[in-house]
């Protein structure tokens, strides 16, 4: 009868140790899985491009697109989209970005996600969604702009990282503004600057590391 309590006794201390070590191994995996340090972004100084290793959300706004719609920063999720503060009377800065931009886009690999490029009017009262319409046409479908009202662009232009201002030259209005692009990713946010000059191989390639850089961290989260 001792010797059958103590072997019970023994099983339960032997079962309660394989209980605890599988414990702590389920826990230790949980914790590791869920404590993964997120990659790095990306160096990106010889392309004159900067990444944010956190996404800057945009500020909220309600605009008109060239096709006359409603736009808000709900609109801009789902998709990656690069962003420019221009006009369409600019005289060399914009047509300049938009070239390329649009060389930027038939250099992209078809296994890369299909971006929008969008300009941001610092001209709305001459910028109407017509004239918009007529000038992102010009350089492809996949071109847009947005128009509205003048605090409410110059609110979305900050918080891409640009800024314009207005000034009259002999009675004609001249816009001052920043050249960069701003990368947003998928969720809406800014990922990513990028300075002038602008290389059109140079921009693929860095929308290209952002986009993988992006996708990795992704995976790891899901995995």
């Amino acid at each position: 009868m001792k010797t059958s309590s103590s072997i019970r006794l023994t099983l339960f201390c032997l079962l309660l140790v394989v209980v605890l070590i599988f414990g702590l191994v389920v826990g230790r995996q949980v914790f590791l899985v869920g404590n993964q340090e997120p990659i790095p972004a990306p160096d990106l100084r010889d392309f004159n491009t900067y990444v944010y290793d956190d996404p800057r959300p945009l500020t909220e706004f309600t605009l008109t697109n060239e096709a006359g719609e409603t736009v808000t920063r709900e609109s801009l999720k789902g998709r990656w989209t690069f962003a420019f503060v221009g006009y369409t009377n600019c005289p060399d800065i914009c047509p300049a970005a938009m070239a390329n931009l649009r060389q930027t886009d038939q250099l992209l690999s078809s296994e890369l996600p299909q971006p929008e490029y969008l300009l941001v009017s610092a001209d709305p009262e001459h910028d109407t969604p017509e004239k918009l319409d007529a000038y992102t046409g010009f350089f492809g479908e996949n071109f847009h702009g947005l128009t509205g009202d003048l605090d409410t662009l110059r609110a979305l232009a900050k918080s891409l990282s640009a800024v314009f201002v207005h000034r009259e030259v002999n009675g004609e209005l001249m816009v001052d503004h920043s050249g960069h692009f701003a990368l947003l990713n998928p969720d809406g946010e800014l990922a990513a600057v990028m300075q002038p000059p602008h290389n059109p191989h140079n921009l693929a390639e860095a929308f290209k590391r952002i986009y993988q850089w992006a996708k990795a961290n992704r995976d790891r989260v899901s995995s």
